[in-house]
Parts: C-alpha cells; sequence; structure tokens
C-alpha cells in the first residue's frame, strides 16, 4: 500500500478490525520511510450486473442513482437513512443472487417500488409517479386505487416485473 503522504510503497499494518457494518476491514497502517499512520477499508469486490436501460444503452449499477431516487421519494417522509441504506443493500443482494449479467432497469424499478411500499406507501406513490411516467392523471388515479384496494385486502399487488423468473 503506498503511502498517502510520501508515496513510500511500503507500509506496515498496525491494527485490523471490521468496519461498523462489517461490510469491510478497516486497516491502520504506518510508512515505512515518513512514519506517519493512515487507515484503509478493504471490501470484496462485487461483479453487479449490467444495467438495461429502456433505450437499448447498457449501463453500471450505479448505488449512489438508487439511493438518490430513494431519498427523493422519501424527502420529508419518516424514513431514516438507515432504512434507505437497507433497502439498497437488499436491492444489491437480490442483483447478485439473481446470477444474470444483464437486468433490465425495469425490474430494478419495481423491486425499488416494492422496497418503498414496504417502508412508506407515500414514499412508492411518489417513486410510482417518476419511475412509470403517468401520461395522464387516470392512470395515476388507477394506481393510487390500486394501491387503496391492496391496502383494503391486506395483499400487495401481484403480477409485476418482480413475480416472472427473477429471484425475490
Amino acid at each position: 500500500m503506498k503511502c498517502p503522504f510520501c508515496s513510500f510503497v511500503d507500509t506496515k499494518v498496525i491494527d485490523s478490525r471490521p468496519d461498523k457494518d462489517s461490510s469491510a476491514i478497516r486497516r491502520r497502517r504506518e510508512c515505512e520511510s515518513c512514519s506517519r499512520r493512515f487507515t484503509t477499508h478493504e471490501r470484496i469486490e462485487e461483479v453487479l450486473p449490467m444495467i438495461l436501460k429502456k433505450d437499448g444503452r447498457r449501463e453500471s449499477y450505479d448505488r449512489g442513482k438508487v439511493i438518490g431516487g430513494m431519498k427523493k421519494a422519501c424527502e420529508k417522509r419518516p424514513v431514516s437513512t438507515d432504512d434507505i441504506d437497507d433497502m439498497a443493500n437488499r436491492l444489491e443482494t437480490r442483483l447478485l443472487e439473481s446470477g444474470e449479467r444483464e437486468i433490465p432497469g425495469t425490474v430494478i424499478g419495481e423491486w425499488i417500488m416494492n422496497e418503498l411500499h414496504d417502508v412508506d406507501e407515500v414514499a412508492y406513490v411518489r417513486f410510482a409517479s417518476v419511475y412509470r411516467s403517468f401520461r395522464d392523471i387516470t392512470e395515476f388515479m388507477s394506481e393510487l386505487q390500486d394501491l387503496l384496494k391492496g391496502e383494503q385486502k391486506g395483499a400487495r399487488k401481484k403480477g409485476s416485473t418482480l413475480d416472472k423468473g427473477l429471484p425475490r
């Protein structure tokens, strides 16, 4: 590991421990040349599938975009940043477990909507209104009526892209 202060290439590890959520190893290091200390974080490199966009483009999965969309939907709602991180972690686990090399963005959008539906229905409606880009108020009202019917029956909407072959 190269020293960030003097660029010397030999450093020694003084201390290693898991970080807060045990998703990485925190290492305290000391440079053999200048004796300054610094911290590194070691993570497992996960290969997430490529995302197939509606227009046919492919792009790498971007956790920042997912969290940004969820934060926007949850703005001024009683949803903590820890809840949003947990939803993003579950989404990434599903992506990894799918074993797919490419996944349509529509599937990811449905997964996010289901996560939001379970956490906060207002956030779900906000996300759906942007994600599904309703053509008019009638489509939007239809979605709200479906949400209310599902709430009355105590059941979640079935038959979405989620239920068509990819793991939950």
